[in-house]
């Protein structure tokens, strides 16, 4: 368990080579890349998702590719074409950014939801399918979308089952006065995105995977993860709850923070630090924009407080959780 802390560690000071003060995000884009899931970015432009996701890369030595989605992007242009080579004689496959190992999605709501569904199976099932042949993804694979919250113009909304695709949705959030500070020091001479060396490898992620499926989970953990899931379900301000998807992407994710942190347990502290980014964007809320106070609240910030509420009211095991 140590060597695996240890790996996680260094990726996520390298990550902070080029990203000030956001630990947080990194510790949980290394639980989805270690569980396989994907992340979805919501926030306004130049917060540093872009970074995040090159640094990533680089940190592992993998291959990275950035797609900006657009209205006029075709399903196509993602999953790649046969194309007739005439020297040969035959049909060639000329592979499209989905063939890589992370994958930035910058404005994936700015496409329409014809190309943002070609992107479902090789999310859901790491494959990509073309004129009728499958072709497997090598893993890793992420997908790192970015959508930006405010701006609603020419845009086409995620469908629910787009959105249940994404193990957590996460938000850089603005830097504080000193972290300010800190990035026009890091930033004033060069780029440290340009030096960053890779610190691990594409086999040290699957080593990880492998590692997190033997995290131990007891039973009263996995009844609190079932409670708090069914809960959602449940709520007066939800229309559609958290799928049974939600509930083995929320253990698995709950299992990859405690290995990443050095435990061979879970703890219901890890479900609580991962249910608003779980859970919070695969809820389908009631009509309103306002929260229980009277005061208007966006989608995502209702949606945080229905979890950050159930969290409060379902009752939180104490037992001892290592076996």
């Amino acid at each position: 368990m140590s060597d695996i802390s240890n790996t996680a560690n260094k990726i996520s000071d390298n990550i902070s080579r080029v990203i000030v003060g956001k630990d947080k995000q990194i510790e949980l884009l290394l639980v989805a890349l270690t569980v396989g899931g994907h992340v979805l970015l919501e926030d306004v432009p130049g917060t540093g998702k872009t970074k995040m996701a090159r640094s990533l890369a680089a940190s592992l030595g993998v291959d990275f590719k950035r797609v900006q989605f657009t209205i006029d992007l075709l399903p196509s242009d993602l999953t790649g074409i046969n194309y007739y080579d005439r020297s040969s004689g035959q049909f060639i496959f000329r592979p499209g950014p989905l063939f890589t190992n992370i994958l930035l999605a910058d404005e994936i709501n700015r496409a329409t939801a014809r190309t943002q569904s070609s992107l479902l199976e090789c999310m859901e099932e790491k494959q990509v399918t073309v004129d009728g042949q499958t072709r497997q993804l090598k893993p890793p694979f992420l997908v790192i979308a970015t959508q930006n919250p405010v701006e609603s113009q020419g845009t086409f909304p995620l469908p629910e089952a787009q959105l249940d695709r994404f193990l957590m949705m996460l938000s850089m959030e603005y830097p504080t006065h000193d972290e300010s500070r800190d990035i026009l020091k890091r930033f004033a001479s060069e780029d440290p995105l340009e030096s960053l060396d890779a610190v691990a490898s594409a086999d040290d992620i699957a080593k990880m995977s492998a590692e997190s499926r033997k995290v131990f989970v007891s039973a009263v953990v996995l009844d609190y993860a079932i409670n708090i899931v069914e809960a959602t379900r449940n709520a007066p301000e939800v229309r559609i709850g958290a799928s049974p998807r939600a509930l083995l992407t929320y253990v698995a994710a709950a299992r990859a923070l405690a290995l990443i942190r050095g435990r061979d347990h879970v703890i219901p502290d890890d479900l609580k630090e991962l249910a608003v980014p779980v859970l919070a964007h695969r809820l389908t809320l009631q009509s309103g924009s306002f929260g229980g106070d009277g005061k208007f609240m966006s989608n995502r910030e209702r949606a945080a407080k229905t979890v950050e509420d159930i969290l409060d009211s379902v009752t939180c095991p104490t037992e001892d959780f290592s076996s």
